[in-house]
Parts: structure tokens; C-alpha cells; sequence
């Protein structure tokens, strides 16, 4: 028997097929990427170069740039100290620590194209060391441009989610609840949310998963200046009717949040999704206000609080 009463094949599977969770594991991480292990691919994968290194943290990509520059400095430095220092000419270090550090400036000039001009190249294999070496060097600088700029102007939205659901009183009923706000200043319009409930069932002797849309207060608003809590009100025609803690944990119970917009500073529509566990929905309990006025009247939006929250008797 169904632990969840569904309407007649109300069933998305949002391209996550019906293989059951196992080992209370995600099929949604909560920073919204899919937890699926591929395997099977090759090694080296060029095609994902570029979209791996524009949706990188910031400090992953800037350690890689600095690590680059390095590796590829001492590589150059290590081929003039092999061919010869006495080639470099200005390099007047006398121990081979000197030497090899003498290169590895001159490698850093080069890759840049500054060239001081202390230390020039003499020599047929040295000067077409430092030919190469200056083409690898402008070819390098334009990649990173062209990085920087696709981290910088790729649309993206910087939507926080409260941590926890809390289910609360809601009117004459009660209603499962969670909060967003737009971390940057930029404005956001025509926000969508969709709310899917995700769970294990038993059908016959397999188990399923099974997916199920949540009816909204609200699906939809036209600007997102403050935060928004976003209801599923808990009544007869809820999945989620007089269903305990023990009950969602039984089932494995997962809730993905997928959320549209349009970004009015890029003029494109962005993305953002997250999920929430079973143990992440906190019975009797509702979000503390994050609103105040200043001196002045202002209304006061503390973002640090989005999550915050208290239990009720």
C-alpha cells in the first residue's frame, strides 16, 4: 500500500528515472547538482575544459592560474638552466640556486612579454626557446582573459535557502515552509518555484521512486526585493496529510526546490534549485522575523537570519 495517496498519475520524475534511494543518500545536493556518479568516461575530456573552469569556485580557479603560471615558469627555467646558462646574458648568479632563479625570472618576463631587458637570450636554441615561450605566453593571457570574462558575465543567481522546512501553523491548518532571499542587489522578476515531493514506495516486491508536485499558496511573484517564504499548505489533499517524522523517514522522503527568473541586469532568465531531506524538515516549528526599521523608518532585511527559527509547543 502507498504510504503517500496521489492523484491519478501526478508523477514527474524530472529526469531522475524511478531507481529508489538507498542509504539516505541525495538525489539533489542542496547547492542544486544532481548526485549521480558517472562513470565510463575518458580520462582526458577537452569538451568540458571550458565549462569546468567557469563554473568553478572563485578559489579553485585562482589557485589553478597561480599553480599554471608556476609549473610552467620552472618548466622553462629548468630549459635554460639545461641548455646553458652562459646563454642568458645578465644572469650573473654564481651558485646554480642563483642560476635557476636567474631563468625563472627571465621565463617569468618572457611568458608576459615585459622583458626588462637585464637578462636577453645569446644563442641560436635559447632564443627560440624564448620565441615560443613569448607565443605560449600571449596565447595563455588571452585564454585567461576569456575566462575571466565568461565567470564574470555568465548569468547566475545568488538565491539563499534556508537550511531547514519548518512545518507550522498555517492559517486553520498547517503548512510546510521554507525561505529564500536574493543575495546580490541585482533585481530579479516573474520568480516561478516548483516544489516536488520525492519518495521511496513499495510497488509490488521493487521499490520505486515516485515524484509528486505540492500545490503552492504561491507559485509565482513578480519581484523579489525582500525574502519569501514559500508555503505548501498540509490539508486533505496533501501528500503530506498527518504524515509524522517516522513516516518521512520510512520513505526516504526528499523535496526538491527548482526556481526560475529573469535577471533584469543580464535580461536572461536564470536558475537555482536546492533540496531538503527528511531530516531537514523541522516539525512545529516556524522562521523568525528578519524584518526591523532603523532610526530613520527603513525597513532593515538581515539576510543572516534567513534560516533562523523557533520551536513551538
Amino acid at each position: 500500500m502507498a504510504l503517500f495517496k496521489r492523484k491519478s498519475q501526478i508523477d514527474d520524475d524530472l529526469g531522475f528515472g524511478t531507481q529508489p534511494i538507498l542509504g539516505d543518500q541525495r538525489m539533489m545536493n542542496a547547492d542544486g547538482s544532481s548526485n549521480i556518479r558517472r562513470i565510463g568516461l575518458p580520462f582526458i575530456r577537452t569538451s568540458d575544459t571550458y565549462n569546468w573552469l567557469i563554473s568553478m569556485t572563485w578559489k579553485k580557479f585562482l589557485f589553478i592560474l597561480l599553480m599554471a603560471y608556476l609549473l610552467v615558469n620552472i618548466l622553462f627555467a629548468s630549459l635554460y638552466v639545461l641548455i646553458g646558462i652562459e646563454n642568458l646574458k645578465g644572469a650573473d648568479g654564481i651558485t646554480p640556486r642563483d642560476h635557476f632563479f636567474d631563468a625563472f625570472f627571465f621565463s617569468a618576463q618572457t611568458i608576459s612579454t615585459v622583458g626588462y631587458g637585464h637578462i636577453s637570450p645569446d644563442g641560436f636554441l635559447t632564443s627560440c626557446l624564448a620565441a615560443f615561450e613569448s607565443m605560449l605566453g600571449l596565447l595563455a593571457f588571452a585564454l585567461a582573459t576569456g575566462l575571466l570574462y565568461g565567470r564574470f558575465s555568465r548569468p547566475t543567481a545568488k538565491v539563499v535557502y534556508s537550511e531547514n522546512m519548518v512545518i507550522a501553523p498555517y492559517k486553520e491548518i498547517k503548512g510546510l515552509m521554507f525561505r529564500l532571499a536574493n543575495l546580490r542587489n541585482n533585481q530579479l522578476i516573474e520568480i516561478e518555484v516548483q516544489v516536488v515531493l520525492s519518495y521511496n514506495e513499495l510497488v509490488g516486491d521493487q521499490k520505486k521512486r515516485r515524484f509528486y508536485p505540492l500545490e503552492l499558496e504561491r507559485a509565482k511573484i513578480g519581484l523579489l526585493t525582500m525574502s519569501w517564504t514559500v508555503v505548501h499548505p498540509i490539508d486533505e489533499n496533501s501528500p503530506l496529510y498527518h504524515k509524522t517524522a517516522e513516516e518521512l523517514a520510512e520513505a526516504e522522503v526528499e523535496i526538491l526546490v527548482l526556481l526560475k527568473a529573469f535577471d533584469d541586469t543580464f535580461s536572461q532568465t536564470v536558475h537555482t534549485r536546492t533540496s531538503y531531506k527528511d531530516e531537514n524538515i523541522i516539525h512545529n516549528a516556524r522562521f523568525v522575523t528578519i524584518f526591523s526599521r532603523d532610526s530613520n523608518g527603513q525597513l532593515t532585511l538581515d539576510l543572516s537570519k534567513i534560516g533562523s527559527l523557533e520551536l513551538l509547543d
